[in-house]
């Protein structure tokens, strides 16, 4: 997920990177782009596989200009350019509208209230799916998805988080479009350094390496944390405001093989496991430990300030935002700066944060104008479209692009995020999702930065509020 109002989702957020191999997908939305600029890599050459769909230019709709919306940030101006490229292919005119991520959930959700048909197509977030779907206002694409191959062509992740609704129907009402997740940047030139490594071996009797566990991590966090020379472990989300510091737990709750549901919606047992209970204690002792000063209200742009002032040694980022920690004008340390996928857990569960969108055909226009939204997005789903997607920067979620030296050579973070693609996972889709994550919101926020109370009461309480929500709203059946 990302962060955005209360209809957006930090699967929405600004600023994007290259892209790669996704197997999940989410969401979410906020405010600063990344000052990196794209990839100038080639775009990588298609392998032929039976169930992509089609490049070729679409039968003539009839419909000379298509409108979709999308937050205000790089993606939707690579976006533009897929655009004016399929102009010159069909004739067919692409106008990306863009709004403020601030604004672009309610303006989106106001319109679509009032019947609107001024877009023909919308990049909406992950979480949205189950409010458009059920609100009547995004088209059923399940029947135009499985006869062009549309399905096949995307990591099976991407397709469930962006695309389905409800989980496990099958039924599809967005193409994956923008993936993204949390993963870590971290000081190279620090974990290279010789001095570093002789006394963290001396120490901890291994080698200072990327980490592959959360352990791990949190070893080179307290290593690295040295409050008389302004230096500290990590950067992590504790951000209040709309789902920043759930998609922070998150990174450590799926690892610990927690979820936030069972396959009947239940939440009782469930959210308040012990793997969760502990993912949380984690998290809040990595807080306690290592967290660069100044970070209680921490999110995407705080992560990365840390980070390129040189207080925090490793910082948790969205893929989306690293390609300014890349770049020497916007990072000290470029030359110095490498990433790594979210760690395993204790008994080597694997699980990020999901961020990303997908996109959408507004019900609300006529047959015509459906038709012409096909017609592109048949076009852009070509695996030759996606690796031209990717080449601009955008983050593609086809499996055969992601895949391509082309791809995980273009920025130093694609190959850590191909790999996090692969076991993404998001937090509630539904209508009320807003109404879930006010309470997670709320509750991480009062125990790991205020204190409050212990891990085992705050999990206690969400899930007894969860479990409220959800019966009220005929989500779980009230035994």
């Amino acid at each position: 997920m990302f962060s955005h109002n209360t209809f957006g989702r930090l699967t929405l957020v600004l600023a994007l990177f290259a892209i790669l191999a996704i197997a999940v997908a989410c969401a979410s939305p906020a405010p600063a782009q990344p000052t990196a600029a794209p990839p100038t890599a080639a775009p990588a050459q298609p392998t032929a596989v039976p169930a992509q769909p089609t490049s070729a230019p679409p039968a003539a709709s009839g419909v000379k200009e298509i409108k979709i919306l999308w937050a205000q940030w790089d993606p939707a101006d690579y976006l533009q350019q897929m655009g004016n490229l399929y102009e010159k292919e069909t004739g067919v005119k692409v106008t990306v509208v863009q709004e403020p991520w601030g604004t672009f959930g309610d303006r989106f959700f106001t319109a679509m209230a009032a019947k609107s048909t001024e877009w023909d197509g919308v990049v909406g977030d992950s979480q949205w799916l189950g409010q458009g779907a059920t609100s009547g206002y995004y088209v059923d694409l399940t029947d135009f998805m499985k006869s062009n191959g549309i399905d096949t062509s995307v990591t099976p992740a991407t397709l469930q988080y962006y695309g389905e609704y409800p989980a496990g129907s099958g039924k599809y009402w967005a193409y994956p479009t923008e993936g993204d997740a949390d993963g870590w940047a971290y000081r190279k030139d620090l974990f290279d350094d010789p001095k570093e490594q002789a006394a963290f071996k001396a120490k901890y009797n291994r080698d200072l390496a990327v980490p592959k566990t959360f352990a791990e991590l949190k070893d080179i966090a307290e290593f690295f944390t040295r409050k008389d020379q302004g230096l500290y472990g990590v950067a992590i989300y504790t951000q209040k405001d709309y789902d920043a510091i759930t998609m922070g737990v998150e990174n450590t709750m799926f690892p610990w093989g927690g979820s936030w549901q069972d396959k009947d919606n239940n939440v009782m047992g469930v959210v308040n496991s012990q793997q969760n209970i502990d993912a949380v204690q984690f998290y809040k002792d990595l807080y306690d430990c290592c967290q660069a000063p100044g970070l209680s209200n921490a999110f995407f742009t705080e992560t990365n300030d840390a980070f390129t002032s040189g207080k925090a040694v490793m910082a948790m980022n969205y893929f989306a935002f690293f390609p300014a920690l890349t770049n020497e004008k916007t990072n000290q340390f470029a030359k110095g700066t490498s990433f790594f996928p979210n760690p395993a857990g204790p008994k080597g569960d694997r699980g990020a944060a999901l961020g990303g969108q997908g996109m959408s055909v507004i019900s609300f226009i006529d047959d015509a104008h459906k038709q012409a939204m096909y017609d592109f997005i048949k076009w852009f789903a070509s695996e030759k479209n996606q690796a031209q997607w990717a080449a601009l920067g955008g983050y593609t979620c086809n499996a055969n692009v992601l895949k391509t030296d082309t791809f995980l050579k273009a920025q130093p973070f694609n190959p850590a995020f191909a790999e996090t693609m692969t076991f993404v996972k998001d937090f509630w889709n539904i209508p009320i999702y807003a109404q879930l994550l006010t309470v997670t919101q709320t509750n991480f926020s009062k125990f790991i930065v205020e204190g409050q109370g212990t891990a085992k009461e705050t999990m206690d309480t969400i899930a007894t509020e969860h479990d409220k929500i959800l019966k009220e709203n005929g989500f779980i059946k009230s035994q």
